[in-house]
């Protein structure tokens, strides 16, 4: 008599590239940068930001519509590229903020980081913390990753809520040179392995 074999189910295997858009409840959408099509919009949520991120984001002192023209014809190419998953969050069709998935020069290749940023408006309502969950999901459909953080100035703690909420936990501390206003030289490195 034939003894039955046992087949392991396969794992799906990763896939190449992160969904270009993601629709969540409550209006929320993710979705890849349209290059010059999203440019009189995005603009505007930056224009209207700027005082908010001036003290956290350093590209904020160059701040022009030339800059943020390039800034999304880049987001283009390096998403087709595979270096850089950049994301417009949309509340109820219209831009809030911007997201991705990328890598520094201090990144492991193992690993990719995420940021975010959203217009004051929409603070304070979880958005951030729902996007960047989402992301975590989109990271490791990606062959090779096996880690995301998420780097923040010891002294923003608004964006170190957002990890400690996610279950990501405190990987390092490492200094850098301050590049805006707010920022103490002390980056907070938060760290979460693959499940």
């Amino acid at each position: 008599m034939e003894t039955p074999q046992h087949r392991t189910q396969p794992q799906p295997l990763p896939q190449s590239l992160p969904e270009a858009r993601i629709e969540l409840d409550g209006g929320l959408t993710l979705r890849a940068f349209e290059g010059e099509a999203d440019l009189p919009e995005f603009f505007q949520v930056v224009e209207e930001s700027v005082e908010h991120l001036r003290p956290w984001m350093p590209w904020v002192a160059e701040h022009s519509l030339t800059r943020t023209a390039d800034f999304l014809t880049d987001r283009v190419k390096l998403w087709a590229s595979g270096d850089q998953y950049s994301y417009a969050i949309e509340l109820d069709g219209a831009i809030v903020g911007s997201c991705g998935l990328h890598r520094h020069d201090d990144t492991p290749d193992d690993t990719l980081e995420i940021g975010y940023w959203l217009h004051p408006a929409a603070t304070g309502r979880g958005i951030v913390t729902r996007a960047a969950r989402v992301l975590v999901e989109q990271a490791f459909r990606l062959p090779g990753i096996v880690a995301v953080e998420i780097v923040h100035d010891v002294a923003n703690r608004p964006s170190a809520a957002v990890p400690a909420r996610l279950g990501f936990t405190p990987h390092l501390r490492r200094p850098h040179i301050p590049t805006a206003p707010a920022e103490t030289g002390d980056d907070q490195v938060w760290r979460l392995p693959r499940p």
